[in-house]
Formats: structure tokens, sequence, C-alpha cells
């Protein structure tokens, strides 16, 4: 199924053909698919090109008409600091994906690389949305009737309570557009539904949220991000890079063993044929690979942060998410949004300070 051409300019999307555990392989794979899928999105492999060539020619005769090849000489390793891209390989894949986008040439860059890498890139080149001092992996998890936004999930490990403040605007908004969810439940992750409960932190960040005239619903349980209680998550990047790994290895665990007790019985073995759609779409669902990766909030411009092992279907994912962001103009939507909400705080201080009879300047 090829999407629809939506708008008089394709959308086009760079990939670092260069990150991830399994690159470029399994990322030049899963851009052909991506390609052949998202048939008016223009997409563009970053990274060196004759190890691009070579990937693509085991596949196919020729490039699809719209997939792009951009040279970059320099690669950015798992074991590289964050800044490396702006100080040691300004000709990484990660950087000159970022390039391409704060330059206008793409709208919108997937990487499986370097976590800090990318996040550091992203902001510094791409530069920040006016009004969020941080930007945030926010993660889309399967729960009980829909999904939960979670952020951050790893792009900030210390955090202040005005941080989650943004992540939780952004989170908002993102469930809003991206769910279709109206009125999001927005939940502060923490150990204890009371207020009180926590750490330092969470306990300042309360108090914060409170005030945004968001749907504050209070403290959330780790279990309620599953359980359908609240749309949006909000917790620092250490807790949520924590939750989303382990949540990760848990579903993994889950459809392993379920095909163990399957197959480890005749009565069990006819069961699991009989139920074979069921367990197939249950394993869908919690593979970590159907979400493609998370994208990052707060960035002038489009940059989703694919996990290390992806393989091709995860990368191919990755695009339609980065598409879906783009698409909808959701990076601009969260921008205005912001920009509004600063406006009616800062009316607001204006209002208190004029009837409590403070000086204005």
């Amino acid at each position: 199924m090829t999407e629809a051409n939506t708008s008089a300019r394709p959308i086009r999307i760079a990939v670092d053909a260069m990150g991830g555990d399994h690159a470029p392989h399994e990322v030049v794979l899963g851009v052909l698919e991506a390609a052949e899928q998202f048939s008016s999105t223009q997409l563009i492999l970053v990274g060196r090109e004759e190890a691009i060539r070579q990937e693509v020619s085991s596949v196919r005769p020729s490039l699809p008409e719209n997939l792009d090849i951009v040279n970059a000489s320099e690669v950015v390793t798992m074991d590289d600091p964050p800044l490396t891209p702006l100080r040691r390989k300004k000709d990484s894949s990660i950087r000159v994906c970022a390039n391409l986008v704060a330059e206008g040439r793409a709208d919108a860059f997937v990487s499986a690389g370097n976590t800090g890498a990318a996040w550091t890139s992203a902001r510094m080149v791409m530069k920040m949305i006016e009004g969020v001092d941080r930007p945030a992996l926010a993660a889309v998890l399967p729960r009980l009737g829909g999904h939960t936004v979670m952020l951050d999930v790893g792009a900030n490990v210390d955090s202040k309570p005005h941080h989650l403040r943004e992540f939780a605007v952004m989170g908002h908004f993102y469930a809003q557009m991206i769910l279709g969810i109206e009125h999001p439940r927005v939940g502060l992750l923490s150990i204890g539904e009371e207020a009180g409960k926590g750490n330092e932190l969470t306990r300042e960040t309360y108090r914060v949220l409170e005030a945004t005239g968001l749907n504050f619903i209070g403290n959330a349980e780790g279990r309620d991000v599953f359980n359908g209680n609240a749309d949006v998550v909000v917790c620092d990047g250490f807790i949520g890079n924590a939750v989303l790994k382990a949540s990760e290895a848990l579903a993994e665990m889950i459809t392993k063993a379920l095909r163990e007790e399957l197959m480890s019985t005749v009565r069990g073995r006819i069961g699991g044929l009989i139920s074979r759609g069921a367990y197939r779409n249950l394993k869908k669902r919690m593979d970590y690979a159907e979400y493609g990766g998370a994208p990052l909030l707060g960035v002038r411009g489009g940059c989703v942060i694919c996990h290390g092992r992806s393989d091709a279907r995860a990368i191919r994912n990755a695009i339609r998410v980065a598409r879906d962001f783009v698409e909808n103009d959701t990076g601009e939507k969260i921008r205005q949004k912001i920009r509004d909400l600063h406006a009616e705080e800062k009316a607001e201080g204006l209002a208190t300070d004029i009837r409590e009879g403070s000086p204005v300047d």
C-alpha cells in the first residue's frame, strides 16, 4: 500500500545510513522498503556513498526514483561522545543529516545511531523551538485500549521541574495531534499516587504541573504507563529510558515464553495453531520495531531516533513516524502552541500584578 500525495512538494526524509548495530545493511533495506511503500516521499540516504551503493546493488539494479544518496565520509560510533559531530566528525552521517534539515533540504531525519550525538546535532544545528529549553524523546507505547506517550525516554538524564513542564506541554500537544486525543490526561511518573510521594524533583514538578492548565491527573505509577489511566506520562530521561528498555525486554520475554509453553505439549501446539492469528497480533502489538522510533520534540524540524538494534522493519516504520510528523506539521503546531501558552501566561501574570498593585514594566 502506497501513501497518497498530499502536498505539491514531496516530504523529504534524510536517513543516517551508518547508524545502528546493523548499519548500513539493515538501514538500506528499510529505506528501500519505505521508498516503495511511501512512493510520494523523497528519501535521502546519508553516509559513505560507495558502501550504500553496494548494499543497494545487492537488492536491486538501481536506485528508486524517490531515493537519493548524499555522501558523508565519517561515522559517529556508539562509543563516541555526544559532541563528536560538532567538534571532530563534522562530515559524519549524523551531522550531515542535521545539516540537511537546517538548510531546508530535508524536513526531518532518522537515525539509529548514537543517541547523544543525534540529540546534540539536532539541538545545536537545527536549533530549538522558541520557548523550549531542552528537547525530549517521546515514545508511543502500547497500552490497554490504545497508546500512551511517555517522555523523556533518554534525551536528558538530568532534568529540572521547568524541563519536565516543557515535556508535559509538548507531550500534551503531540498526543492531541498524532493520537487524536482531545484532552490528554497528563501524569507525572512517581512511586505513589499521593502528591507528596517521590523525590525532590517529582514533588516540585507536581506543583509546577498543577499550574499549567493541562489536564494534569497527578502522579502516575509505573503500571499507569500500560493500564490506560494516563495518555501522557512525564519523567526525566534517566527513568524514562530505564522504563522503556525494561518494557522492551519484558515484551520479548512474554512472547518467547508464550511460544515455549504452547510448543511444550501436543495440546499446547494444537491450541497454538488455533490461536495463531491472535498470537501473531499480540507479538506485533508488543514489538518495539512496529513503532519505529521516538520523535525528538522541541527542535526545529523533525528528528526520529531509533533503537540501536533496529532492523529493516524498524527503520521503515521510523520513516513512517517521521513522515507523519512532517505531514501533520507537528513541529510548527507545537511551536505555535508553546508561543500561545507563553503569551497567555504572560498576560495572566500581568493581570495578577495589576490586581495586586505590583509595579509593571
